[in-house]
């Protein structure tokens, strides 16, 4: 079994891309295109665009007349010894490529547009987002919801596209959408791949070429969890094992997690079903790199 390769460049499709700062601003575009009975699509990044990025603009594409990109490096989900300050900012790079993308409308507000000094109110992840990645960066997730939240208040899309990559964070994004009443839809698309299948990623970028053989090994801990899932196995400690097998022959891969877990809820199951997926968290050198597959889907 092998992971789907990296996608090409989409074709170049130039746009009269409008880009704004200002919430204000948005909502006029929007309203706008809405006279022209568009549907609108919307696509929250942090920026530091990659293929992954642009798929989801694809699919935005598909599902709307109206696309808008938002590029926001959210402070909020940011721990204290995170890398905020380090995380790439490639300004004009990323308007060029939400440009021949197709993106119509792009966000680009400063953390004083966002969150005024006076700002109270947060979203809490709850449960569902207290363990995985929610233990091992605490707060992180009220940080995406809360940033999430306002950026759905912002443009009040039709459809939002997330990608699986961030598979918590997709859930979670449900959640809020389920539990706010909020008159959207969200579309979670397929994990983009590098070549060597390392899951596409902004992060990607501060691997050496040495660190960069040695991360492949996420993509095949999961591969060999899912095809010991394929070829029959349920038991979930049995699948575990089989996904930290390959992560232990790399030693200087430091593994943060490894698990089967429900794909909806993000517990443990008893044993693994077509909900199941698996999650790996680790840092190669000093970079923090997430992984995930569903087992009983096809499309990795």
């Amino acid at each position: 079994m092998k992971f789907e390769a990296a996608r090409t460049r989409m074709p170049t499709t130039v746009t009269d891309m409008l880009v704004v700062s200002s919430i204000t601003a948005v909502r006029e575009a929007v309203g706008e295109a809405r006279k022209a009975a568009s549907r609108i699509g919307f696509v929250p990044t942090m920026g530091a665009l990659h293929d992954g990025h642009l798929s989801l603009v694809e699919r935005a594409r598909r599902e709307a007349g109206f696309t808008v990109m938002s590029i926001f490096v959210n402070p909020l989900q940011f721990g204290p010894k995170e890398d905020l300050s380090r995380y790439p900012r490639p300004v004009e790079h990323d308007e060029q490529l939400a440009r021949e993308s197709g993106v119509d409308l792009l966000f680009r507000p400063s953390v004083e547009e966002m969150y005024p000094e006076d700002r109270n109110v947060s979203v809490i992840a709850g449960k569902l987002g207290g363990d995985w990645e929610g233990a091992s960066r605490p707060g992180h997730f009220d940080g995406v919801l809360t940033v999430v939240a306002k950026l759905f208040n912002i443009v009040q899309p039709d459809v939002a596209v997330f990608g699986r990559k961030d598979l918590q964070q997709a859930a979670l994004v449900r959640a809020l959408i389920r539990d706010l009443d909020l008159p959207l839809e969200l579309v979670v698309a397929p994990i983009v791949r590098e070549r060597d299948g390392i899951a596409m990623s902004s992060r990607n970028r501060y691997l050496d070429s040495t660190d960069r053989t040695r991360a492949t090994a996420l993509s095949r801990a999961l591969r060999n969890v899912k095809e010991k899932y394929q070829r029959g196995e349920r038991n979930v400690a049995a699948l575990e094992a089989a996904g930290l097998e390959i992560l232990r022959t790399e030693p200087a891969i430091d593994i943060d997690y490894l698990a089967v877990i429900d794909g909806t809820t993000f517990e443990r199951p008893g044993e693994a079903d077509e909900r199941s997926a698996a999650i790996v968290a680790a840092r190669v050198g000093t970079t923090r790199l997430i992984d995930n597959v569903m087992l009983a889907d096809d499309q990795d």
